[in-house]
């Protein structure tokens, strides 16, 4: 079964081989749990934290594309500091696709990112009063 595309997004400039295994694990089971498409993931290993740093780029490049859903990231944290963070976050929304992030907090899903919830539950039905 194929569902949406997306791709992945890493900012690792110190971590191990292990450790960067382990987030594209989760990538991963994040997709598939709820049924998008990985297609790839592009990992930042510079330390550079402004501009647009190569694995960024080309992650735009691909989110530009038709036919792309959105990036998904292991947590907000991977945009970067604080400071380029939110402009990156602009970067892909302004591609016409999501960011996705496995982690989120309460404040960011109200802050105009748009993860797919753990679970969706639909609200009961209201009984008629009137029967």
């Amino acid at each position: 079964m194929q569902g949406p595309i997306v791709y992945g997004y890493l900012h690792l400039p110190t971590a191990s081989t292990s450790r960067r295994i382990a987030l594209t694990e989760s990538l991963t089971e994040y997709c598939r749990q709820h049924e998008l498409l990985l297609s790839g993931v592009f990992t930042e290993r510079s330390r550079i934290t402004t501009g647009r740093p190569p694995a960024f780029t080309g992650l735009l490049d691909v989110l530009a594309m038709p036919g792309t859903y959105g990036a998904v990231l292991p947590a907000a944290a991977h945009l970067g500091p604080t400071a380029v963070a939110g402009e990156r976050e602009q970067q892909i929304t302004a591609t016409g696709t999501r960011l996705l992030l496995v982690r989120a907090t309460t404040r960011q899903r109200g802050a105009g990112r748009t993860p797919l919830p753990r679970h969706r539950v639909a609200p009961a039905p209201v009984p008629d009063a009137g029967t």
